[in-house]
């Protein structure tokens, strides 16, 4: 059964590439930098990704935490209860 693009068995002609546009380079764009440039590089990259992100504000900072706080105390006091109950129902079972 053959798809939209073709089949498994019999690959697509622009695939393959002549033999004459395989050149054998060693490791590519990276073989031409030290490791301390790669690092460099690397470190630019961060510093570039983190001027991105937008920050949350104080304010929302101190609502996000609120809500965290708030949510994992409930979530506590439920599993609690659910431990005190279980606890309970497992010594009227087994005595």
């Amino acid at each position: 059964m053959a798809d939209a693009v073709g089949s498994i068995d019999m690959p697509d002609a622009q695939d393959e590439a002549p033999e004459s546009d395989k050149k054998t380079r060693k490791g590519g764009k990276r073989a031409k930098k030290g490791p301390l440039k790669r690092l460099a590089v690397f470190y630019r990259q961060i510093v570039a990704e983190l001027r991105k992100v937008v920050w949350p504000t104080r304010n929302q900072l101190t609502t996000y935490t609120s809500v965290v706080i708030v949510f994992v105390i409930v979530m506590i006091g439920l599993v609690t209860v659910i431990d005190f109950g279980l606890n309970k129902a497992a010594k009227y079972v087994f005595g």
